[in-house]
């Protein structure tokens, strides 16, 4: 955690974005290369996160949208 929100292990890159990203239509592939930082495990760990925490991520994705 780190502001509040679910973030990648030693990152900045909060779980909402990379959710919100894949809902987008954005793959695992692209994720990886948009964020060269992080790696396929993260990514793997992200989803198993956000699977568990449905409610968390819904409401930060809503918090961060732009109107």
């Amino acid at each position: 955690m780190c502001g509040g929100e679910a973030r990648i292990a030693k990152t900045r890159i909060p779980i909402w974005v990379l959710v919100e990203a894949r809902r987008l239509g954005y793959s695992d592939a692209d994720l990886l290369t948009s964020y060269p930082t992080i790696t396929a495990t993260d990514l793997v760990n992200a989803w198993v996160y956000a699977e568990a925490h449905r409610n968390e991520i819904k409401l930060a994705i809503e918090r961060n949208q732009v109107a």
